[in-house]
This record gives structure tokens, C-alpha cells and sequence, in this order.
């Protein structure tokens, strides 16, 4: 073989790995089919998990099933109110940046004809609300939603609030992993789609088509969303020639979405459904695949934005021909509630690909992690029954109930929530207090009466922020922690209860300086007025180790 053909077999191998997009790096993905006991593998390769990750609820399949194409839209969740009025997938996931996409059916599974009312959360922020009555085409279909959040604590919390006595649903869910600089918004928003529109082209993506795209989205046709105005103009082409920039870090748009295009030459105009008082991302998606404009000039077009223009296209002059090209707009503060997009033309006829449509919801306040962890703990040792709903974040979302029995607010600087109240008397608890109760730091007040709680008080019982403390009418036992000593308190209720020992003086004070104490019914306590005396060396819950009997024994030696 000649040198001259090897040297071109070289170049070829080395352009055409060069050309070649990068795999994809990012390899967490979950397709989970709720409600579903058993895996399985849909028409378009993709396999499911069964049910997993959720805090309760029950299982269901939608009244209709030969209705749906594919099988994980057949079987639900939901969550009555048994099951509390918060409820949660809590998936595990590495610190990044996600997409995540339900799918949400009602199809009279209970056969009530209600379709229910509820809120969705993701990692604390509301992102979704379904309000009875729904749509008959959506009540019956179902609906796809998406959005674009960043996980930072090692698990994704996806809740749902229950509205009146309604019962949250979910059909099913998928969770992929994505580039963390994807669509420029960093962690600062949550990106909920409000519109991803493919030109010229029918729906496609994941659970519509064989087509790929990484992150899992999917396309929908733009036909109806294009107003009538110049629609006698508009027209849809498309190329089979590959698109250079496409599937690249770190949108990774694929190729198929600038291979259609519609074209306009009196311009084209998008009306998009919006929800007013918030912010939009707009992503618009070109490419010359009209063989006839080669050069820069020969079509130039204006985007106009709610009858602002705000930009002045050239795809040529950007990006040459057969090349991806993207560019993005926000707008700021919507007060109306359709967004109007118009592409008009300049110099020929106005060309797009696509065009992308996502609210910037910035995320709600969130527990401090110290506080979650110890409010986690607290449900595990105390057993608060699954009706109580202590699911996901205890305070948020912060325009839901926080956890019931559970009183919250924001911090001094207001970057996070804190636990401010525990009120769980009369409840059945059986459990015992949790030490991690200690990182409670803002905690002024708790109240576990009158339940069947034992065990022994943590010395984390102590925070200097507690005004009142109620735990009467229990079975705990020992000896009255030094720690209380420390705190503000100002109402102590212990009485009827186990305890035993010497009853800290700082504590018993409490009573003579205004505030209230009680600690009768406890047949052990000691040392105080209106108690027994101590046994001779009696401390807090047993013999003190600070008193001691020595006998000194002196010799005498007598001299005779």
C-alpha cells in the first residue's frame, strides 16, 4: 500500500473521529413505572423499574387500559389521606443536575368521576398544581411534564400536597442526569417546559419515537401553536444532510431537531400558553438547510418578543450552512398570559427549527440540613404514624402546611427554614425522644403529652432557645438531664411520668421566678420542695460519686 493512500486513510479516520459527538458522560437515569409490581420493556426499548422510592400511597390501573399505547401509562399511585397529606418519591441520586418528567393520569381509575386537586414539589419548590375539574381530554389522556432541577443533598424529593381530601396520582416517572451548565441557568432556577416545539416535524423523543435524545426529552409538532396570522406563507421543509454542532456538551440538542424547519416569507408567529408574574426562558433553535442561501446576508429576519424586537438573525453569517444555531432570550416578569414569539422577515423568508419555552422558578426555602436530619431521626424514634404525612422537607414547600404538628420559620438572614414549634400531644406516640432532637437550635417550644413515650431524656433536650416544655403524662424514666438547666424555660411539664433522682435546683427555680413547673407522679423525684428529701448522697439517678464515708483509723503507740 502506497504511503500517499495511507496518509488519506489517516486523514479520513482522524476527521471522521474528530466529527464524531463525544458519548454521552452522565449515566444516572431511573425510569420508574408507579404503581407497576413487576420491570418491563416498553415498544421503544426502554426499560422500567417496578414502583420504588415512595413514602406511601397505594397502587391502581386506569379504568380504560386498552386506551394507552404504552404500558407504564396503565398503572398509577395515589395517596389518600391514610397515608398523610404529603407524600414523596425520595430517589437517590449524586449531587447534579436533572431531568426529570411525569407522567400524570386520572381516567376515572376510582370510579368517583373526580378528578383530584393537588400540588407537586420538587426538592421543596412547587412546580406543578392540578385543579379539579380537569380538561375530559386530560382527565381521560393523561399529560407529560417536565422540568430542569438540580439535586445538592444526595436525593431527589418529588412530593405531592394533597388539596382538600383529594388523593395525589402519579403514572410514572423518569429521572436523567444532565449536564450541570445545560441551557445557562445554573442552580438558581428550576426550569419547568412550557413549550419545546419542533418545526415542521410531527411529536417525537423518548415514549413517542426511536428517536434520541440524551437528557430525554421530548418534541412536540409547533403546528398548533402557529397563529393563522401569514400562515398561508409558512411552510415545512427538511433535509436528510447531517447538521454540524449538534449533540454536543452541554445541551446536547440532537441532530433530528434541525433537520425540519418551517419557513415563512411574511414571518411566523407562535402564541404560547403562559401562566403570568413570572420569568421565561426562551430557546430558539436555526439551521440554513436551504441549499440555495450560502452566504451571509441573503437571510436576515428580527425576533420579536411580545411586540419587542429583540434580536436580529443571520444563521450564515453565525454558523455557515448545515450548522446548528442557538440563542436564547429572557422575559422578564409576564404580566399577560400568552407569550407571543414573531419571526419577521428582513431580507428573504424567516427559517426556524425549533423553539423552547421554560418558566424560571426560583427555588423556595428549604430546612437547614442539620434540621432535616434531626427531624428524620425524631419520626424514626418517636413513630409518627405514616397519616401524619412526614415526608420530604419538614417546612417545605413553604406555601404548604409544614409536617404536621410541626411549626416552622425562616431564619435570621432568611436563606433557610428552622424548626420553631413541636406540637404532638394525644398523638399514640410509642416511641422515645431522639439526641439529634440537640440540633434543633431554634426550637422554643415542644409539647409530646400524653402519648407513650419512654425511655430517658436526652441531655440534647437543652437548647438555650427553649421557652416551654410539655412531656407530662408519659412513661419516661431516669434522671432529669443538667442540660435543661442551661435553657430560657419558662413552662416545665414533666409530671406523671418514671423519673427519679435529684431534681437540679437551676430547674426547680423556675417556679419561684415566675414561670411554671410541674413534677408531680413521678415517685422517684427528690430534693426539692413539695418532694421528698434525697437519700444521703443521692444524685441525678443514683448514689452521688462526690460524697464519700472515710474512716481514719490513727495508731496510738503507748510507750511503758
Amino acid at each position: 500500500m502506497s504511503m500517499s493512500l495511507l496518509f488519506f486513510l489517516f486523514l479520513f479516520l482522524s476527521v471522521l473521529i474528530s466529527s464524531s459527538p463525544a458519548p454521552y458522560p452522565y449515566d444516572t437515569v431511573y425510569h420508574i413505572d408507579c404503581g407497576s409490581p413487576t420491570a418491563l420493556t416498553d415498544s421503544f426499548n426502554t426499560t422500567w423499574q417496578p414502583d420504588t422510592f415512595y413514602t406511601g400511597g397505594f397502587t391502581s390501573i386506569v379504568s380504560e387500559p386498552l386506551h394507552f399505547r404504552l404500558p407504564q401509562e396503565k398503572t398509577l399511585r395515589y395517596f389518600p389521606l391514610s397515608s398523610g397529606k404529603k407524600n414523596c418519591y425520595v430517589v437517590p441520586l449524586p449531587h447534579g443536575r436533572y431531568y426529570l418528567r411525569t407522567f400524570t393520569v386520572y381516567d376515572n381509575y376510582d370510579g368517583k368521576s373526580h378528578s383530584p386537586s393537588f400540588d407537586t414539589s420538587v426538592e421543596g419548590t412547587v412546580v406543578f398544581s392540578w385543579r379539579s375539574p380537569w380538561q375530559a381530554n386530560l382527565a381521560r389522556d393523561g399529560a407529560y411534564s417536565d422540568l430542569f432541577a438540580f439535586v445538592t443533598d444526595g436525593e431527589l424529593d418529588l412530593c405531592f400536597y394533597s388539596i382538600a381530601t383529594d388523593p395525589p396520582l402519579i403514572g410514572s416517572l423518569s429521572i436523567v442526569q444532565i449536564d450541570p451548565l445545560s441551557y445557562g441557568a445554573g442552580n438558581d432556577y428550576v426550569l419547568v417546559n412550557y413549550g419545546r416545539l419542533s418545526c415542521g416535524s410531527q411529536q417525537w423523543g423518548p415514549g413517542f419515537s426511536n428517536d434520541t435524545d440524551n437528557f430525554g426529552r421530548s418534541w412536540q409538532s409547533d403546528a398548533e401553536f402557529r397563529s393563522s396570522s401569514g400562515s398561508n406563507s409558512v411552510r415545512a421543509v427538511g433535509t436528510r444532510e447531517r447538521i454540524a454542532n449538534t449533540n454536543q456538551g452541554p445541551n446536547y440538542f440532537p441532530m433530528k431537531l434541525y433537520q425540519t424547519a418551517v419557513m415563512g416569507s411574511e414571518g411566523v408567529e407562535y402564541a404560547l400558553e403562559v401562566d403570568a408574574k413570572l420569568d421565561y426562558l426562551l430557546w430558539f433553535h436555526f439551521a440554513e438547510i436551504d441549499s440555495s442561501v450560502s452566504k451571509a446576508g441573503e437571510r436576515v429576519f428580527d425576533v420579536v418578543v411580545n411586540e419587542r424586537n429583540v434580536s436580529r438573525i443571520d444563521i450564515v453569517a453565525n454558523v455557515g450552512s448545515f450548522a446548528a444555531f442557538d440563542w436564547n432570550y429572557t422575559v422578564k416578569n409576564l404580566t399577560a398570559t400568552v407569550l407571543s414569539v414573531k419571526l419577521v422577515p428582513v431580507v428573504g423568508a424567516v427559517l426556524i427549527c425549533g423553539l423552547e419555552n421554560y418558566a424560571l422558578l426560583p427555588p423556595d426555602l428549604s430546612t437547614m440540613p442539620d434540621q432535616v436530619i434531626a427531624m428524620r431521626a425524631l419520626k424514626e424514634s418517636l413513630r409518627v404514624p405514616n397519616r401524619m404525612g412526614w415526608n420530604g422537607d419538614p417546612c417545605a414547600p413553604t406555601n404548604w402546611d409544614a409536617w404536621e404538628g410541626v411549626t416552622c420559620r425562616p431564619n435570621k438572614d432568611d436563606t433557610a427554614l428552622v424548626i420553631f414549634q413541636i406540637d404532638l400531644g394525644s398523638q399514640g406516640l410509642k416511641g422515645y425522644i431522639s439526641d439529634q432532637i440537640g440540633l434543633l437550635s431554634n426550637l422554643v417550644s415542644v409539647n409530646l403529652s400524653s402519648n407513650s413515650l419512654g425511655g430517658t431524656l436526652p441531655s440534647g433536650l437543652g437548647q438555650n432557645s427553649l421557652v416551654r416544655l410539655d412531656l407530662s403524662n408519659n412513661r419516661f424514666s431516669g434522671s432529669i438531664p443538667d442540660s435543661l438547666t442551661s435553657s430560657n424555660l419558662q413552662l416545665v411539664l414533666l409530671n406523671d411520668n418514671l423519673l427519679e433522682g435529684r431534681v437540679p435546683e437551676e430547674l426547680y427555680s423556675i417556679g419561684v421566678h415566675g414561670g411554671a413547673i410541674d413534677l408531680s407522679g413521678n415517685k422517684g423525684l427528690c430534693g426539692v420542695p413539695s418532694l421528698p428529701e434525697c437519700p444521703l448522697f443521692w444524685g441525678n439517678g443514683g448514689l452521688s460519686t462526690g460524697g464519700e464515708i472515710k474512716t481514719i483509723m490513727t495508731l496510738v503507740c503507748l510507750k511503758i
